[in-house]
């Protein structure tokens, strides 16, 4: 099975900080179960890269835990994670993210 390296662009990693600050102020260890599940998904797009479905030009993953999507592409043997959003923004937010 091939696995891939992983590069998360500095907006996908404002991305995982933001909801997991959100998810804390919701509950108290919230937002450190977000940023593991979220861990533990990125962790298992090195070996899945490449099946998912496109949407807006990138393969899109969606996370197991919270309603979450993570936006990828592929190069080489690299998975850059473009993004990491809540499934439930608007349509036209997510693309307009996704093509700057």
């Amino acid at each position: 099975m091939k696995s891939f390296t992983l590069l998360l662009t500095e907006l996908s990693q404002k991305d995982i900080y933001a909801s997991q600050d959100f998810y804390e102020t919701q509950s108290q260890n919230l937002g450190i179960y977000f940023y593991d599940s979220i861990i533990c998904d990125l962790d298992a797009l090195k070996f899945y890269a490449g099946i998912h479905q496109k949407y807006f030009g990138f393969y899109r993953m969606l996370t197991k835990r919270f309603p979450y999507a993570i936006y990828y592409d592929i190069e080489d043997s690299m998975v850059i994670v473009h993004a990491i959003l809540h499934t439930r923004k608007d349509l036209k937010f997510i693309e307009e993210r996704l093509s700057s």
